[in-house]
């Protein structure tokens, strides 16, 4: 024979684990009669009737007799079989347990009923709950899935997801310390930008004391002029070329060094950033070939006007190739006048000598002469000779 449970015995899988007061629900198994004195329910046989009518839910009548609720199977209250192994007390309770018997069976349904719907509550929460995990579950796997750490045919497990997360940590710390060194990097560049504008403010400074120190007097009533001399000068005029474009490669040196400057302080997007930058260059240069193509028509005047200018200088050089070609032949022909006043002026030197000795030689004859002849004749003739080499 199948045996299922009775009411009060769904009724105590419905209640709580622990129960606040546990006596009502043993009130209402002793009432009913499912539960022996060992504190058991007892099993019913399947074609017995229900233990509580339709008409009990809320608040029916228990005040009948046994017989009229219950089928015959059932024992009352009252047998004398169970005097032996009463453990819930005296008749006397027994009769008291029957008098509170309807209101207390009435309160416990309510609170069984009340439970069951805490509980109905408490369940459709859990599993709203739960479906909420599930989603999430599902959102967080499907956003695993698509990601390329991912291998294909698999599904995303939590020591993969943690090492993907512990090599983006480490990429980070790394990029934390590529973006401190490009700080200080940056530091440096500041540094040295500094240092390089108060070198061209330097500069600047002594090109206009040296311009000053240049300017000369007649620069106020005629400054084209002198300003062409200074340039026709070909060490003033290197020199000022050499400085300006000097001063034009650091100037684009700065402006390169300041876009990129700009450019790395894009951090969120360091890279969009490098990239905009770019293509700011390549406009800047698109704008400047624009402004050249431009500009061809004063290139081409002043272009020509450098021919010119280039075509008089090769006259004026020729000119002066020519002066110094006939300087050079008047050098040459005074150096060779003066060497040849030089062997005149020696030949000179060496007649004065000769005559000299001729003197001499002839002083010495006159003075032999006249210790040989005392004659007037002679004395004549001797001053006659010296008379005449007196005027010679």
């Amino acid at each position: 024979m199948h045996l299922i449970p009775s009411l009060p015995l769904l009724l105590l899988l419905l209640l709580p684990l622990n129960p606040p007061n546990p006596l009502p629900v043993v009130s209402l198994f002793l009432i009913s009669g499912d539960l022996n004195p060992r504190g058991f329910p007892q099993a019913s046989p399947m074609a017995s009737h229900n233990h509580i009518d339709d008409d009990d839910d809320f608040g029916g009548d228990f005040s009948g007799a046994p017989s009229s609720r219950r089928s015959g199977n059932k024992r009352g209250y009252g047998d004398p079989e169970d005097d032996e192994d009463d453990f819930f007390g005296s008749k006397k309770a027994k009769s008291k347990v029957e008098e509170t018997a309807p209101g207390v069976a009435t309160g416990m349904i309510l609170n069984l009923r009340e439970s069951l719907q805490n509980c109905k509550d408490t369940l459709a929460k859990y599993q709203t709950e739960l479906e909420a995990a599930k989603s999430e579950i599902q959102k967080w796997h499907s956003a695993f899935q698509n990601e390329s750490f991912i291998p294909m045919g698999t599904t995303p497990e939590p020591r993969l997801v943690i090492n993907y997360l512990q090599s983006l940590k480490s990429s980070e710390e790394s990029l934390r310390e590529q973006l401190e060194k490009a700080k200080k990097k940056e530091a440096a560049f500041i540094v040295t930008f500094a240092k390089r504008e108060q070198e061209i403010a330097e500069l600047k400074s002594s090109v206009r004391e040296l311009r000053v120190q240049l300017k000369p007097p007649s620069m106020q009533v005629i400054p084209y002029t002198v300003a062409r001399r200074l340039l026709l000068d070909p060490a003033i005029h290197e020199e000022f070329t050499r400085l300006k474009n000097l001063v034009e490669e650091k100037d684009k040196k700065v402006k390169e060094l300041q876009d990129n400057i700009a450019a790395v302080q894009f951090t969120p997007q360091s890279k969009m950033g490098k990239m905009l930058m770019a293509k700011c260059r390549t406009l800047q240069e698109e704008n400047e070939e624009i402004g050249n193509q431009a500009a061809e028509g004063k290139m081409h005047d002043l272009a020509m006007k450098l021919a010119l200018q280039k075509s008089q200088n090769a006259e004026l050089r020729s000119q002066f190739e020519g002066l110094y070609k006939q300087m050079e032949g008047l050098t040459n022909d005074v150096e060779r006048s003066n060497e040849m006043v030089l062997t005149m002026q020696e030949n000179l030197e060496e007649k004065d000598q000769e005559i000299q000795r001729l003197k001499q030689e002839l002083q010495q004859r006159r003075s032999m002469e006249e210790e040989k002849t005392d004659s007037p004749s002679d004395r004549k003739t001797s001053n006659e000779i010296t008379t005449g080499e007196a005027d010679n």
